[in-house]
């Protein structure tokens, strides 16, 4: 992985203009380098991503439109426009946009590990066991689904 860029990254769009649907919600990634991955999602209302875990990478989420249902190490809590999540490595979460209105949140993860990468692989890919299953291989383990309870 290379050096971190100087330069701006602006709203709705990817670096070098790439973007990924991953069961789709669209992601932008925003920032790349050995130490982090920045990266933005547009959650429409009911998209979710399920309880998950990164078992090397602490994950932030600021919500900057909107709101977010989290489940975060196991209890409810909610994430509105201006509020930072924090997730440390090894804690179970998983985001669900149970509003009637979109989201738009910026994601970081530290170190970036294998994250761009799973992000290339999953792009239009539609089945979830399959996401679920490239997920593992690259550092991203997806819980039983009653996690999501």
């Amino acid at each position: 992985m290379s050096d971190l860029e100087k330069g701006v990254t602006e709203k709705g769009a990817g670096y070098a203009g790439v973007q990924w649907n991953i069961l789709g919600q669209i992601y932008f990634p925003k920032a790349a380098c050995e130490s982090a991955f920045a990266f933005e999602t547009n959650s429409d209302p009911g998209q979710f991503v399920p309880v998950h875990v990164h078992p090397t990478q602490d994950e932030f989420i600021l919500v900057q439109e909107g709101e977010l249902d989290l489940k975060l190490g196991g209890e409810w809590t909610k994430a509105k426009a201006g509020d930072l999540v924090r997730m440390p490595r090894g804690v179970p979460h998983g985001y669900f946009n149970k509003s009637d209105k979109p989201t738009r949140a910026l994601f970081w993860v530290s170190p970036a590990g294998m994250l761009e990468t799973l992000f290339k692989k999953l792009h239009d890919l539609s089945d979830p066991a399959e996401v679920v299953k490239i997920s593992a291989r690259h550092e991203v383990n997806f819980l039983p689904p009653e996690a999501n309870d």
